[in-house]
């Protein structure tokens, strides 16, 4: 992962972030998705934030796991369609533009400590990318997970990629196909998420964490350094993205963009 300098990720305590709210304490990193107003959606600017601060636990050894939680009733509605489109509201934030790309997937991947997703809001689109690259997902019970893209006129490419490492893949092409929601119950069947937590959601993922800290932390960046060899290249994750791109551009994308601004209907090109 290289996506900022080793200088000026160390100040990460002492950094203004637009979208994200950050705490580390017990050699746990908490990192906040914080824009409930826009149901967490993944504004650009956002995605580098959360760059920013995984190269951090990336880089620290006094990190030894990441929880990834979100403000508001929704954990994470997908990319920001909007600023797709190049509608971009403004934001005020420290964090400096790494003027890369930000590939979520390949990100995820590359931070070599276990990730914890602790979801307490429904989950949409490209949210998903953040769920398929943790290694642990706590949700409530009353949740909904949903694939809307191809109402949108678009394909979730990478998400297709990084939901077929824990689902199977006929599962993830049917669901990326129609664009149906599904529930907990059938998110836990399929792999989606690892725990079902209503009784006491804080109490277990601090639970899982504390268990996590107590281990070999060498041990385990290794082993997952050498987990991510078995999976896909970056080459992979560069192909999807631009394949995305192709979508987006397309006239069902552009139309499908533009009826989700218009909250009417799409008009798919016969």
């Amino acid at each position: 992962m290289n996506y900022f300098s080793p200088e000026s990720v160390s100040h990460i305590f002492k950094s203004h972030f637009a979208f994200i709210k950050v705490k580390f304490e017990n050699y746990q990193l908490h990192l906040t998705l914080n824009r409930p107003e826009k149901k967490n959606a993944l504004h650009p600017h956002m995605l580098q934030e959360l760059a920013f601060c995984l190269q951090y636990a990336h880089i620290t050894k006094s990190v030894r796991v990441v929880i990834i939680s979100a403000a508001g009733d929704t954990f994470c509605a997908g990319m920001d369609l909007k600023a797709l489109a190049g509608h971009v509201e403004p934001y005020e934030s420290d964090i400096a533009s790494s003027g890369q790309e930000i590939l979520i997937g390949k990100m995820m991947q590359e931070v070599y400590k276990p990730l914890i997703a602790d979801v307490r809001g429904s989950v949409y689109a490209g949210g998903f990318l953040i769920l398929a690259g943790c290694h642990y997902v706590i949700s409530k019970s009353s949740l909904q997970f949903a694939l809307p893209e191809v109402k949108r006129g678009l394909f979730p490419m990478q998400v297709m990629a990084s939901l077929s490492e824990v689902i199977p893949p006929r599962k993830v092409l049917d669901w990326c196909i129609r664009g149906y929601s599904i529930d907990v119950h059938k998110a836990l069947d399929w792999g989606l998420i690892t725990h079902i937590a209503d009784y006491d959601q804080d109490t277990f993922v601090q639970q899982l964490a504390d268990s996590i800290t107590s281990n070999s932390p060498t041990a385990i960046r290794l082993g997952l350094e050498a987990y991510d060899h078995l999976h896909p290249s970056a080459d992979l994750h560069n192909y999807l993205h631009d394949m995305f791109q192709q979508t987006i551009q397309s006239p069902d994308g552009q139309e499908g963009l533009a009826a989700f601004r218009e909250k009417r209907p799409p008009k798919w090109e016969e």
